[in-house]
């Protein structure tokens, strides 16, 4: 039996153990949640860099210990040069995956960062920003060890990430990605977050940051500009909802899948399933993802060019007829594409009940691979998920943002418990925080649900079949109903990352916390 930490006053998770610590120590010296959080950021861009980077996107959800949630959006858009007769004229069918030309979008994160800073100072935070960024700065300039997730990952298009400029001076050894435990240093990156730490983070897009990196990205020849830099603010929107017998869920806005997240959650519980890893748990889960991603496929989209309200898809009465349609006997035909990412999640709950869902991403592993050389900033390469044809979803047009996979959660409850909690993943997302969340509804501990085996619906890298794939782990009987039901079941290897990292953070009425994070990855969880 997985045990699950508790802790008296305040407690983080995160997938990388010096981040779950510099957001911990954050904590120790009277920091809030928010200012844990941005420790916790920074330092796991600086040590998990194939999974995150400050070159690539954030998404917030804070909940005040009052009870007002607030999301923020830190999702860069597409560049100037971003137009589709720009690729086309240099003959793709698409946008590549890796080099300058993958880096299409402007990072976001740090803007996220710098929002969520001056609602923590809102709140009553005064940690200096130099003592925020300490651990992180630290960990870059003098070394940590090389994470066997790190290690142990065999990146997609391996060749042309190599080829990306500054991709294997940053992060290979004699051309190869060095062992689990080798002592790895960014200096480069050390001194960019000292320098944002003295001069602000603005300093990112407006300042001397902003203006090294636009000189590197126009050398490299990407479609951003110094301009599009100095234009990017990190956004405050309305969280999506949707209430749930006694709790209410929150969620990201579009252009995220934070509605899919919402609408599973919203239809499975219209299916009345009460026993917890039965045929009806797993298939009602895996019939109600199918539901949330039809219309996730048909709705979501940059925030300013949505045709439909997402919220209206949240309401009772279409949950139910999306329940309606579902056999809990038969599994419906599933033809949609995958979505791919790799991301980190992580949340933090202090002492006044002050609670973060955070979510930080550079889409694949390593993002585009361009490392800047003066900054050693890592650009994502997120902008992939936009489509050469402008009669698509989601078009490429400069100042356009792209389809997220990202999405923080969070969920709180009549009783006075509020939870944080997410996933890496990119569809697996609302497929692994459903699986978490409804186990620890049903009476599992919070670290047995993280540790419990988890499925993924949908094709993974390199594959042409779509299936179901499941944690060798489950009940060999489960697995044969659901077969005979018509999922085309695939069995993974046990605690297989691309079943994502997925964690959470509990806090009670009487101020008590659980906290646990994923044995999948390289974290856990810390507290007071």
């Amino acid at each position: 039996m997985t045990s699950t930490p508790r802790y008296a006053h305040a407690a983080v998770a995160a997938p990388h153990n010096l981040a779950s610590q510099a957001g911990r120590d954050i904590l120790a010296e009277g920091g809030s949640a928010i200012e844990a959080m941005i420790a916790m950021a920074a330092t796991i861009a600086v040590v998990y860099p194939h999974m995150n980077a400050i070159g690539g996107d954030g998404f917030w959800l804070v909940r005040e210990p009052g009870g007002k949630v607030h999301y923020i959006e830190a999702c860069g858009y597409a560049g100037a040069g971003a137009t589709i007769e720009r690729y086309r004229k240099l003959g793709y069918d698409a946008i590549p995956a890796r080099g300058p030309e993958a880096a299409v979008t402007i990072p976001g994160a740090i803007g996220g960062w710098n929002l969520a800073h001056e609602m923590a100072q809102a709140f009553g935070g005064r940690l200096p920003m130099t003592d925020i960024l300490h651990a992180a700065i630290k960990l870059a300039r003098d070394g940590y060890p090389q994470s066997p997730s790190e290690a142990g990952g065999a990146p997609k298009e391996f060749a042309n990430l190599i080829a990306a400029p500054g991709f294997a001076d940053a992060f290979l050894v004699d051309g190869k990605l060095p062992a689990a435990g080798v002592l790895r240093k960014a200096e480069r990156l050390a001194a960019t977050l000292e320098h944002l730490a003295h001069d602000g983070l603005d300093d990112f897009y407006r300042g001397d940051i902003g203006r090294e990196m636009a000189a590197d990205m126009d050398k490299l020849g990407t479609p951003l500009t110094r301009a599009d830099l100095e234009k990017f603010r990190a956004l405050l929107r309305q969280p999506l909802s949707v209430r749930v017998r006694d709790a209410s869920y929150f969620n990201s806005a579009p252009p995220t899948q934070g509605l899919a997240s919402l609408l599973i959650l919203g239809i499975f519980d219209k299916l009345g399933v009460k026993k917890r890893d039965s045929f009806e748990h797993i298939h009602g889960l895996i019939e109600a993802t199918k539901r949330a991603f039809l219309i996730r496929d048909r709705v979501c989209t940059d925030y300013d060019f949505l045709e439909q309200d997402p919220a209206s898809f949240l309401q009772p009465e279409r949950l139910a007829r999306e329940a309606g349609a579902i056999s809990m006997s038969r599994a419906a035909p599933w033809p949609a594409p995958p979505g791919e990412g790799d991301t980190v999640w992580m949340g933090a709950i202090d002492s006044k009940g002050l609670a973060v869902s955070y979510i930080q991403s550079i889409y694949w592993e390593y993002g585009s691979g361009c490392v800047l050389p003066k900054t050693g900033v890592l650009l994502q390469n997120r902008g992939t998920s936009f489509s050469l044809d402008p009669k698509a979803r989601n078009p490429l047009a400069p100042g356009r943002r792209p389809f997220h996979t990202l999405n923080p959660a969070m969920s709180v409850y009549d009783d006075g418990r509020v939870m944080v909690y997410g996933s890496m993943g990119g569809d697996g997302q609302p497929q692994f925080q459903a699986q978490v969340l409804t186990r620890w509804e049903m009476g599992m501990g919070l670290a047995e649900a993280v540790d419990a085996p988890r499925f993924l619906l949908g094709r993974t890298w390199g594959e042409v079949e779509t299936a179901l794939r499941m944690e060798d782990r489950f009940d060999p009987t489960l697995l044969r109903n659901l077969e005979k039901a018509g999922h085309a079941v695939v069995v993974d290897a046990p605690y297989s990352e691309t079943l994502g990292h997925a964690g959470g953070v509990v806090r009670y009425r009487d101020g008590r916390l659980d906290a646990a994070h994923d044995p999948r990855s390289d974290g856990g969880a810390a507290g007071l």
